[in-house]
């Protein structure tokens, strides 16, 4: 049976006592997990600690450290996922899968297109929901490293960011595809667009921006189904993906 994983941010010291946090504690009266069972602890610094549970009560867990193990799951791709939020529980199905896959970083977008209106206080909500999903996805999948959700950004401001990571967007009729990108990259920002596309006026801003259009293939995908297949086919050419 796997050793179940679970994220807490404090820091973590070999041979030493810790309360775990309120997350942690609430997963592991979940699995009715007991005194003496065994669990691995990760803290987003890399690598992951052995630990036996000591005391579990109703609000608080506590475990012994017993060993550090120096793993390292991360994909060699630096790839950042900009989003345009789609309804429902699609997006959280995307942070999800795309934490999975080894993604470093995601930012939910809003486009004109987007058909999702979230007050300020409640989009805030939705970033910490989305945070949590992405480190469930770590406990799952194996990763040390936690992917950041970062705040909801309108498109254009996302795009007009200043870096040296090459900058891709889906559209049916793009001229070279995924497999045809340079060698050697390790950086990417990927831009995938809502239910309805993106519009002619924001089309032509990412030309302007030095976005490549890219094609996964004939057919037209959900905007879940185009992220997922497009990082799928990146980590394939360039991350660690066989």
């Amino acid at each position: 049976m796997r050793t179940p994983r679970f994220y807490d941010p404090q820091p973590l010291l070999i041979n030493s006592e810790i309360m775990l946090g309120d997350d942690a504690t609430q997963h592991i009266r979940v699995l009715r997990l007991k005194p003496g069972a065994n669990i691995m602890l990760f803290n987003g610094s890399g690598g992951q600690y052995l630990a036996t549970l000591q005391d579990v009560q109703k609000r608080s867990c506590s475990a012994y450290i017993d060993s550090f193990q120096e793993t390292n799951n991360e994909s060699p791709l630096d790839l950042h996922l900009g989003q345009v939020i789609s309804r429902g529980d699609r997006m959280e199905f995307v942070i999800q899968k795309a934490v999975e896959l080894g993604v470093n970083e995601i930012t939910p977008l809003l486009s004109e297109r987007c058909g999702v209106k979230i007050d300020p206080q409640r989009m805030q909500k939705k970033q910490q929901q989305w945070q949590k999903i992405a480190i469930a996805a770590c406990e799952q999948s194996g990763r040390n490293m936690v992917p950041t959700i970062h705040e909801t950004q309108d498109l254009a401001t996302w795009c007009a960011i200043q870096e040296t990571a090459v900058k891709l967007t889906l559209h049916p009729r793009a001229s070279i595809s995924i497999n045809q990108l340079p060698d050697n990259i390790n950086k990417i920002r990927l831009l995938i667009g809502p239910e309805g596309g993106l519009t002619d006026d924001e089309i032509n801003l990412t030309e302007k921006l030095n976005f490549t259009e890219t094609l996964l293939g004939p057919r037209v995908l959900r905007t879940e189904t185009a992220a997922l297949t497009a990082i799928t086919a990146l980590q394939c050419r360039f991350g660690d993906l066989a």
